[in-house]
């Protein structure tokens, strides 16, 4: 008797703690090997055409943290939830997550979602652990017939064709290539890709921007090549070599309407408080206006160097106003993306929340300009707020010389206007 109820408790033990050991593995999360990862978005599973980038995983205290590469850029994203076999992570800036499965530790599959669109905003993703190769295939020998500035049509021999610059770069004299390009409204940031078979494939993901690029040539141009965005644009282009090739000065575009008018606003900030350019805060003040958006890859990249200009000219008299059109009306979440905006680059000026979405209503609630046709759009004011130059449009860090050209300038600029009385 005394063995049996001794058999007994002990099986009542083993069941206690079986159903501790299951209680607790349910709260315990999966695990992901940490180096480097390839991911994919599935564009076109039908067509198999595909978005590939790379990213690497890291441990910092405790939580997995991701860096994705586009060419020179490392991104990092911090806001990662791993959660028994889920792994969540929300892009900086942007109003972009990803929502996947753990499989193993060395595998990813779900989705990205871009909660920026109403339609077609989910792309199937998925990732593998210790492939660093961006496009699956074997390089083969250096090739630098697309090294080089191309002039660029897109939407070739149609009526809304449009001409950009492509700047593209053998990485050491290998098949490896970067490059972006060059348009009136901004440029493609860091595009990162290869030659493979005389073809040239390039491709982009920063959270906002899912971008594909593969071009065909014919021995002297570049004859034949497709442009993807996304789940659903496309657009076809062709480019041919031209050194000398410029787009239209985008100081040029966007201007008053009447070129003696001192332009006026007022829209509230993140703190319900109301902002105007006449507010004693800015007389006497050189001010630039930035006309843009937190969902805009160009304004992320004009805001963080708007944000290092505005630190080191501040105290000589400089100010800086943003006016953010969102793509949601819903103000909270407005709110919400800005502050993420102004946490990643320490932005120590104005964001106003204009509460309007377009560039037609962009256009209609500045009605002193002939109209806004990119994001970000810069307004430079003397210190009597008197219009100096409207700049249409960003060239990034991707583009390298333009980039350096503008800063150059714009700095040139403001030393001026801030010395004059």
């Amino acid at each position: 008797m005394a063995g049996t109820l001794i058999i007994k408790k002990l099986n009542s033990l083993m069941k206690r703690i079986i159903l501790a050991f299951i209680f607790i593995s349910s709260f315990c999360s999966a695990q992901l090997k940490q180096g480097i990862w390839r991911g994919v978005l599935s564009l076109n599973p039908q067509k198999q055409l595909e978005l590939p980038f790379n990213f690497e995983i890291k441990t910092i205290k405790g939580k997995h943290q991701l860096i994705i590469h586009n060419a020179q850029e490392r991104i990092v994203v911090d806001e990662t939830i791993l959660k028994k076999d889920s792994f969540n992570f929300k892009m900086p800036i942007f109003d972009t997550e990803f929502r996947t499965r753990v499989i193993g530790d060395t595998a990813l599959t779900g989705v990205w979602i871009n909660h920026t669109k109403k339609e077609n905003n989910t792309i199937a993703f998925t990732a593998e652990y210790g492939n660093s190769m961006r496009f699956p295939f074997v390089p083969g020998k250096a090739n630098n017939f697309y090294d080089g500035r191309w002039e660029v049509t897109f939407s070739h021999g149609q009526a809304d064709s449009s001409k950009a610059i492509g700047l593209f770069k053998n990485v050491n004299g290998s098949a490896y290539i970067h490059g972006t390009f060059l348009t009136e409204t901004g440029d493609y940031r860091f595009l990162e890709g290869m030659i493979h078979s005389g073809k040239l494939y390039l491709s982009c993901f920063d959270g906002s921007h899912a971008f594909l690029f593969i071009a065909e040539n014919n021995g002297e141009e570049i004859n034949k090549a497709d442009f993807y965005s996304g789940a659903t644009g496309h657009d076809d282009w062709v480019g041919k070599r031209n050194n000398s090739f410029e787009l239209q000065d985008p100081e040029s575009l966007t201007y008053l309407k009447d070129p003696n008018q001192k332009i006026e606003f007022s829209f509230y900030n993140a703190k319900n408080q109301k902002i105007s350019l006449s507010d004693a805060k800015y007389k006497n003040k050189v001010v630039i206006v930035q006309v843009m958006g937190s969902w805009c890859p160009n304004c992320m990249d004009e805001s963080a160097y708007l944000s290092d200009v505005y630190k080191r000219y501040s105290k000589k008299g400089l100010e800086v106003i943003a006016l953010a059109y969102e793509r949601t009306t819903d103000k909270e979440r407005a709110k919400t993306n800005l502050t993420r905006l102004t946490k990643r680059f320490n932005i120590g000026y104005e964001i106003l929340l204009t509460g309007f979405t377009g560039k037609e209503k962009a256009s209609e609630s500045l009605p002193f300009l002939n109209k806004v046709m990119a994001f970000p759009t810069t307004i430079i004011l003397d210190k009597q707020h008197k219009v100096h130059t409207i700049y249409t449009g960003f060239s990034g860090p991707a583009t390298g010389k333009a980039y350096e050209e503008y800063t150059l300038k714009t700095e040139k600029l403001i030393s001026e206007l801030l010395t004059k009385k």
